[in-house]
């Protein structure tokens, strides 16, 4: 009697366990810090690839467009890339069931990477092992299957509208070769690299009606008159000599510094010191104020894809200020007119002064970001701690914006006035972008 009351009783048990274990109700759910995860493998092929500040936009850009057309296309609720963006084309919708939504957002975003970025074969690698997670937390094969198929379809409209932005028309332009005059650009050492995307402006822009449409205050003319403006921005800027930083200085300097062409000379051969660059540097930021947010999936790709597109723009309106001012660098004016012994803390980037890039990208992803969290949103920037870098603390985007266009005086790479007339034409996209998605309403913008 004993032995059938004590199988009873394990029975018993047993019931209760499984009635009161939880059950797994309603589909997989994805994250914001999903797509992160697919822009740190972005970012890491760039580092690989040494991909330049501009064109690692490109490609941020494209790629997160594609998992945003693909929620657009699933919710009515999305604003149409079409009604912004210049030359859209239709996108059909994939003839595919059985299919989730938000995993082929995601999957469209590695394919349209894999296809853009010269290491594409890496990123498919990844690919499989975000299939392999997806299974893990309960997608069935099925499931993902078809939300492959659905993502290959768009990424491949999405490809197709790139190949028509002008940038692989940029390898037929004569090269270019600096002018050697007093106050143009120059190489500079240790590697004296030519000049990058000299000709990126000629790219398509997503939102902008032309390259030039804001135009910045021109740069200070060029002078080495002891009483011009210009002298008083190499005196100002001969300050920030390396061996004259305080430890507090070298730190926000080197926070942001974010040069993927950065060469180390050790006596015998020029060593490549592999950096992320600035966009991918902001485009992680969106990532940790996603998550700290609580940001939903869907909100999450729309954030991502309208920084990306900011910082696209952004870049082609900087470059065409670049190539079109020509202005030569803090290293190169200092050591001809003021002292051939001064060092820049920072290593020059390969390409003309004004505007200051950082200050540009920086500010347009600022405001995007703070049309969605706020303008005190307050967050911890770790994106670099791989790189050995400690995180840093700021209380809004805007501060950690006019840091990073701050940093590159301290750097000794760029002077005061295309620091501050980069950050005022970088908010004027950012604010473009913004209306352009209906975000802001047409008299705020110029």
């Amino acid at each position: 009697m004993k032995k059938y009351c004590s199988v009873f009783t394990c029975i018993l048990l047993m019931c209760l366990v499984m009635n009161c274990a939880p059950k797994r109700t309603g589909k997989p759910a994805l994250h914001a810090a999903d797509i992160t995860k697919v822009i740190k493998a972005m970012s890491a092929q760039m580092v690989h690839d040494v991909t330049n500040p501009p064109l690692a936009a490109r490609f941020f850009a494209y790629s997160c467009m594609s998992g945003y057309e693909v929620l657009s296309q699933n919710d009515n609720s999305i604003e149409k890339l079409s009604a912004a963006l210049n030359g859209y084309p239709p996108v059909k919708k994939p003839l595919v069931t059985n299919y989730d939504a938000q995993l082929a957002a995601l999957f469209a975003i590695t394919k349209t990477a894999a296809k853009m970025q010269p290491s594409g074969a890496a990123i498919k690698v990844f690919e499989q092992r975000l299939i392999d997670s997806c299974l893990q937390i309960g997608f069935a094969q099925d499931k993902i299957d078809s939300s492959l198929k659905y993502a290959q379809q768009v990424s491949a409209q999405i490809i197709g509208y790139a190949v028509k932005d002008n940038y692989n028309r940029i390898s037929n332009f004569k090269r270019y070769v600096p002018k050697d005059t007093a106050g143009a650009w120059y190489p500079t050492p240790p590697a004296y690299m030519g000049a990058v995307e000299p000709y990126f402006a000629t790219v398509r822009p997503f939102t902008l009606q032309a390259c030039n449409q804001f135009n910045p205050a021109p740069p200070v003319p060029f002078s080495t008159d002891k009483k011009s403006g210009f002298y008083k921005l190499m005196m100002e800027c001969q300050q920030y000599d390396a061996d004259s930083l305080t430890a507090g200085q070298r730190v926000i300097a080197g926070f942001w510094d974010c040069n993927p062409f950065a060469v180390q000379d050790n006596g015998h051969m020029l060593i490549g010191l592999k950096k992320i660059s600035p966009g991918a540097h902001w485009m992680l930021i969106t990532g940790i104020a996603c998550k700290q947010a609580n940001i939903g999936f869907d909100k999450a790709i729309t954030i991502h894809t309208m920084v990306a597109i900011g910082l696209m723009d952004s870049f082609i309106s900087c470059w065409y200020q670049k190539y079109q001012t020509n202005r030569i660098r803090p290293e190169t004016a200092i050591h001809q007119y003021l002292n051939p012994r001064w060092k820049s803390f920072l290593q020059t980037p390969p390409f003309p002064e004004y505007l200051s890039g950082h200050s540009c990208i920086s500010s347009t992803s600022a405001v995007i970001l703070e049309s969605y969290f706020g303008p005190n949103f307050h967050y911890t920037d770790d994106v670099e701690l791989a790189f050995g870098i400690k995180p840093r603390q700021f209380g809004s985007f805007s501060q950690a914006a006019d840091e990073a266009g701050y940093s590159r005086l301290l750097g000794g790479i760029h002077f005061a006035d295309g620091i501050t007339n980069g950050k005022l034409q970088g908010e004027e996209i950012g604010r473009w972008v913004l209306y352009k998605f209906n975000r802001v309403v047409k008299q705020e913008i110029k």
